[in-house]
């Protein structure tokens, strides 16, 4: 779903205020984790901080109730980030980061992800995918742990995304694969937490707050088109190249390849995997016209949390060319 809006927060933290809640527990998606972590904190007796003072970097000052976090989807990592993003204006949205939202105990029952139909099955595992590639190659903060985890992550999205989105909705078949994905998500949950995401995440916030896409899918259109704006870059190109024997070893094949072509090929590879899936793949499929590419645009450009870590400097023309190029 699109990052709620700051009105479900206060709603949710007025009701667990009002029923003297001593814990939260967030169930379902990354919306549903989001909420919890900052119900968590609204809602903890002498909390007087207001949530327009938590946004950015750093700046909680609260304790939090305790917080268990149960994810029903494999897509995005919440359960174990210090990040929660909600919606504070159309077009906008905003962030808490802080080690105080992260929960005391994190669930992972591959189970509970069985009734996700075969579309959100895709969307939410490209999204976790995009965690693992944007920490892999962040600017910032990028380090050993954060590619360990983003590296076994995208092995575990990458080798059972097409067996989870195959075996249909409430399918048996698909249990152990929809365990490796829920394992896959944490493990680039983790690796985001440490690593920051970049400018995917950056130009797909716009189409979540204006035109109410849902997140997953919103990443799984604007990954092929900054992939390849990333990929002229030799620092990007030498990244991919070392992360694409992971997804597209068959494309490979046993030769050694050059980082150009290796890069190429992890490309190509994310340009084939939405419609492989069944998922849209142009902008104009959830109502993106080509007259809304300038406020996108701009809207993207304010991402500042996000556009530093990406491993190509990224201007409001390039931000303009992308959008077009997905479009």
């Amino acid at each position: 779903a699109p990052a709620p809006p700051a009105d479900q927060v206060h709603a949710a933290a007025g009701q667990a205020r009002a029923m003297r809640a001593d814990g939260v527990v967030g169930f379902g998606g990354g919306s549903s984790m989001d909420i919890a972590k900052l119900v968590a904190l609204l809602a903890s007796p002498g909390c007087t901080q207001p949530l327009d003072d938590m946004f950015g970097v750093g700046n909680v000052r609260a304790a939090r109730l305790p917080l268990v976090q149960v994810p029903t989807t494999a897509g995005t990592g919440s359960e174990v980030t210090p990040i929660a993003i909600i919606t504070t204006a159309p077009g906008t949205k905003q962030g808490v980061v802080s080690p105080q939202l992260l929960p005391d105990l994190a669930v992972l029952d591959g189970e509970l992800t069985a009734s996700l139909p075969p579309h959100v099955a895709a969307a939410t595992g490209i999204d976790a995918m995009v965690h693992a590639i944007e920490a892999y190659t962040s600017h910032r903060l990028k380090n050993p742990l954060s590619d360990l985890l983003a590296r076994e992550a995208l092995s575990l999205l990458g080798a059972n995304i097409a067996a989870v989105c195959a075996a249909g909705e409430g399918q048996p078949a698909g249990a152990e694969a929809r365990g490796a994905m829920l394992l896959g998500s944490c493990y680039a949950g983790l690796a985001f937490a440490n690593a920051p995401v970049a400018a995917v995440h950056a130009l797909a916030y716009p189409l979540g707050s204006t035109f109410h896409v849902p997140h997953g899918l919103s990443n799984s259109l604007m990954l092929p088109h900054v992939l390849d704006f990333n990929a002229r870059s030799e620092q990007a190109t030498s990244l991919y190249a070392e992360l694409a024997p992971i997804v597209c070893s068959r494309q490979l094949g046993e030769c050694a390849a050059s980082a150009a072509v290796a890069a190429g090929a992890f490309v190509d590879h994310f340009a084939r995997l939405p419609a492989e899936l069944g998922l849209p793949t142009t902008l104009r499929e959830v109502g993106v016209a080509e007259a809304d590419i300038g406020s996108l645009a701009a809207n993207a450009m304010l991402q500042t949390r996000l556009l530093p870590n990406n491993p190509r400097e990224v201007h409001l023309d390039d931000a303009e060319r992308i959008y077009r190029a997905a479009l």
